[in-house]
C-alpha cells in the first residue's frame, strides 16, 4: 500500500506479491496521523482512516522472554500482552518478522559475515523506533574498492528503513531543516566525497553527522529575516557508504560493515524495482506495524549490554529491538555486538601498527643513507633488532617477509626484484614507493620558521650579560652580537 513516509512508492496493485512479502493488514492510509496517535497519551483511533482495532494494540509491553528491558516507570510495567504487529499477530511474530527481513537482505546483498547481516537487520528495525531512542547509531558501509555492494545495500535500506532520505549531494541546509521530532533515516552514498580531500564546503554536513549520534546536540545557526540564533536538531540515524575508512569520529559512532567483492561462487538475487520494492515495502510496513506502537515502551528500556562506553551507546538500539523480538534474537544481537566490536578493535590496532611500521622503515632508510632500495631481508633484520619495536614478537616467530608485504599492501607498497651495484639481484623495497605513504600517514614535523634576530633590551642599571658561546660581543652597553648557534 502507499506509504507517505517514504519518498519511494510503488504501484503494488499491479504486481503479484512474493510469498514472503504478505503484509498482513498493512498500514492505514495516513501513517503519520496514526504514529502521532500512538505517540500521544490517550489518543483515540479514527475508524475512517485506520485498520479496525489498530490503535487498540497494547503498546506497553513486549514478550515475556525479554528480561533485559527495564521499564522507565511503574506505568510501563504492564502484564504480558501479544506483540503489536500488523494483522493481529501473536507472541513470537517479532522473531519471525526479523527472520524474514534478514532473509530478504541476504538475498540481495552478500555481507561479510553472519554477524554483519544480523547487525544490518536490527539497524533497519531500530530506525522505526528512533524517535524514542537516546542514541542514533551510524552504519558505516565501507569497502576497499568500488563494486563491493555498498550502493546496493543502501538501495535495500532505502526501501525498508523508516522515512529514508538519500543524501548523495544534498545541501547541509536541507538536512538541517528536515530533521525534526520524527527524524528521517539519512542514507549517504559516496561519503568519501564528504570526508575526503574533495570535501570542500561540506564541513557543516560533517559536523551534523557527528553531533547527530546523541540526542539534544543541536546545531546553532543564524536564520530568518531577523537573523536570530536558531537551534536545529541533528539527531537522526544515518548510513554512510564510501571507499576506505571514514574519519575516526564517525567510525567510533558506527556499526562498521566492511564490504568485499563477491567471490565467483557467491550469487545474489538481482534487485529489480518491479518485484523487489513491493516485497521490501511489505516488510517495512510490517516493521512499522510492530514497532511504532512500541515507542512508549522502548523509551525507558535499559538492556543488558556485553560492551561498555560508546560501543554500548551505539549497539543499544539494536539490542532493544532484539529483546522485543525475543526468541533467538537477543542472543544473536549480543553475539554480533561482541564479534564486530572486537573486530574493530583489531582493525584499529592494525592501523596503528601499520603507521608504526612506516615510521620505522623511514628510520631504517635514513640510517642506511637513504639508499634507492633495501633488500627485504636486510630491512627485516634491522626492524627485528629494534628492542623497543614490536616486530621481534610479531606473529609466532617475529616479523617475516610475508608479514611485511601483507602490512604494506594497503599502502600500495610491494617488494620487487632489484639489481644492486654488485650485480646481484634480490627482492627489495624501493624508497620511492614509501614517499607518498610517509607524507600521508606519518609526515615529518613541520620545521619551525626562522625568527629574525632582535637586539636585547638593556635592563635599567645593569649591563647585558655576555652570551655563553665563543662568538665576540660588543663593548658593555653597546649592541650585543649574535647568540650562540644551536
Amino acid at each position: 500500500m502507499k506509504d507517505p513516509t517514504s519518498p519511494a512508492t510503488s504501484n503494488a496493485s499491479s504486481v503479484a506479491w512474493p510469498p514472503i512479502a504478505v503484509p498482513g493488514q498493512g498500514l492505514p492510509r495516513d501513517r503519520e496521523r496514526t504514529e502521532q496517535q500512538h505517540d500521544s497519551a490517550g489518543a483515540t483511533a479514527d475508524a475512517s482512516t485506520a485498520v479496525p482495532n489498530r490503535n487498540m494494540l497494547d503498546t506497553q509491553s513486549a514478550e515475556a522472554s525479554t528480561p533485559a528491558l527495564v521499564p522507565d516507570s511503574a506505568d510501563d510495567a504492564a502484564p504480558d500482552a501479544p506483540e503489536a504487529t500488523g494483522g493481529g499477530s501473536t507472541a513470537g511474530a517479532g522473531t519471525a518478522l526479523l527472520d524474514d527481513l534478514r532473509t530478504a537482505i541476504g538475498r540481495y546483498v552478500v555481507l561479510p559475515s553472519d554477524e554483519a547481516l544480523t547487525a544490518v537487520t536490527l539497524w533497519v528495525a531500530a530506525s522505526h523506533i528512533q524517535p524514542a531512542l537516546q542514541h542514533a547509531p551510524r552504519l558505516a558501509v565501507v569497502g576497499p574498492t568500488k563494486g563491493c555492494g555498498k550502493s546496493r545495500l543502501l538501495d535495500v535500506l532505502y526501501e525498508t528503513v523508516h522515512q529514508p532520505m538519500m543524501t548523495v549531494n544534498t545541501s547541509p541546509a536541507v538536512v538541517f531543516r528536515v530533521i525534526g521530532k520524527n527524524p528521517p533515516t539519512l542514507l549517504v552514498d559516496e561519503a568519501d566525497t564528504i570526508f575526503g580531500p574533495k570535501a570542500g564546503d561540506k564541513e557543516d554536513l560533517r559536523g551534523l553527522l557527528n553531533a547527530g549520534h546523541q540526542r539534544n546536540r543541536p546545531a546553532w545557526r543564524i536564520s530568518g529575516p531577523e537573523h536570530k540564533p536558531t537551534a536545529f536538531p541533528t539527531f537522526a540515524m544515518a548510513a554512510l557508504a564510501g571507499i576506505g575508512d571514514l574519519p575516526d569520529t564517525i567510525m567510533d559512532r558506527a556499526i562498521v560493515i566492511r564490504m568485499q567483492k563477491r567471490k565467483p561462487g557467491e550469487r545474489i538475487t538481482p534487485f529489480r524495482s518491479r518485484y523487489s520494492v513491493p516485497e521490501l515495502h511489505a516488510l517495512r510496513d510490517r516493521l512499522a506495524d510492530w514497532l511504532v506502537p512500541q515507542r512508549g515502551t522502548v523509551a525507558g528500556a535499559v538492556p543488558t549490554m556485553p560492551v561498555e562506553d560508546r560501543a554500548a551507546d551505539t549497539w543499544e538500539p539494536l539490542v532493544i529491538v532484539a529483546d522485543l523480538a525475543g526468541g533467538h534474537w537477543p542472543a544473536l544481537a549480543r553475539a554480533a555486538c561482541l564479534a564486530m566490536t572486537r573486530n574493530e578493535v583489531v582493525q584499529d590496532e592494525q592501523t596503528t601498527l601499520k603507521t608504526r611500521l612506516l615510521r620505522d622503515i623511514r628510520r631504517v632508510f635514513a640510517q642506511e643513507g637513504s639508499k634507492e632500495a633495501l633488500r627485504s631481508q636486510d630491512l627485516l633484520a634491522v626492524l627485528v633488532q629494534d628492542a623497543e619495536a614490536p616486530w621481534a614478537e610479531y606473529g609466532t616467530k617475529g616479523l617475516n617477509a610475508y608479514h611485511l608485504a601483507n602490512l604494506l599492501r594497503d599502502f600500495g607498497i610491494s617488494p620487487a626484484n632489484y639489481r644492486f651495484e654488485n650485480g646481484r639481484q634480490a627482492k627489495a623495497y624501493a624508497r620511492n614507493q614509501f614517499v607518498d605513504a610517509w607524507a600521508r600517514y606519518c609526515p615529518d614535523p613541520a620545521p619551525s620558521a626562522p625568527t629574525a634576530e632582535v637586539p636585547a633590551r638593556l635592563t635599567s642599571g645593569r649591563p647585558p650579560a655576555p652570551p655563553s658561546g665563543t662568538l665576540p660581543t660588543g663593548p658593555p652597553g653597546g649592541p650585543i652580537g649574535p647568540g650562540p648557534t644551536r
